[in-house]
């Protein structure tokens, strides 16, 4: 089997092994066979298409909205590096899933809307598909309404007529969308289970994502509600795209 990619941009080791982990688990792949690149650590390589079977983003610190002159160096070529990795992989219709800043890199190459209108706390929400969504394969076998984790500042106000809406959120109008046939982005996140919602919350309790003096809370908005669907997404991708 061609290897997968996940590319990843967590500068602090442990939510990054974590979610390393967590990619590993739900999509059944090995370390061989799921290849992490460390984009805050290292330039992006040239990824060769033809020799792999699809690509995973993992979440991350940046936000596209945020005014250039804010953005530090690293986030300025990532964003740079992601660009043109993108304007292949739509051109090819590739296997992509980005998960979180998936929807910052491939919302903002398609030239979506993209502020802090609908920012979420970090929790769980329902997320609700579309038509187009409960039909497509990469969401097969989950219901047209299942719990999710998030938490993020920015998220995308309107899609260009470029993507496809598959679900959505009552705080959040898109958080599954996708473009041509095989080439998907989420705002909430697949691979995540409590523990390591838990991990990130502790992690980055310094990051603006809930107050001072609100860890409890938003440790207890974590677990009010059951999640345990959306990691379909990443064994789906698998199964169909492994090559």
């Amino acid at each position: 089997m061609k290897p997968f990619v996940l590319l990843a941009t967590r500068a602090e080791d442990l939510p990054a092994d974590e979610e390393y982990a967590l990619f590993l688990r739900e999509t059944g792949l090995d370390e061989r066979d799921l290849i992490r690149i460390r984009l805050e650590a290292q330039p992006m390589p040239r990824l060769d298409l033809d020799a792999l079977s699809g690509i995973f983003v993992g979440g991350g610190p940046f936000n596209a909205s945020d005014p250039p002159e804010t953005k530090s160096p690293v986030q300025q070529r990532v964003e740079a590096e992601f660009a043109t990795l993108l304007d292949e992989v739509v051109a090819r219709d590739f296997p992509f899933l980005g998960a979180c800043y998936g929807v910052g890199t491939l919302g903002a190459h398609q030239g979506a809307t993209i502020d802090r209108t609908y920012g979420e706390k970090i929790g769980v929400v329902p997320v609700t598909l579309t038509d187009a969504g409960a039909s497509d394969p990469l969401l097969a076998g989950i219901p047209r309404t299942f719990n999710a984790f998030v938490g993020h500042k920015e998220a995308i106000r309107s899609l260009p007529g470029s993507a496809t809406l598959l679900g959505s959120s009552p705080t959040c109008p898109v958080q599954v969308f996708r473009v041509g046939a095989n080439v998907y982005a989420t705002q909430y996140h697949p691979e995540l289970d409590l523990d390591g919602i838990v991990l990130r919350i502790h992690a980055y309790a310094d990051h603006g994502y809930f107050a001072a003096g609100e860890l409890e809370l938003t440790l207890a908005s974590a677990g009010r509600a059951p999640v345990s669907e959306p990691s379909r997404m990443l064994r789906n991708f698998v199964e169909r795209y492994a090559r």
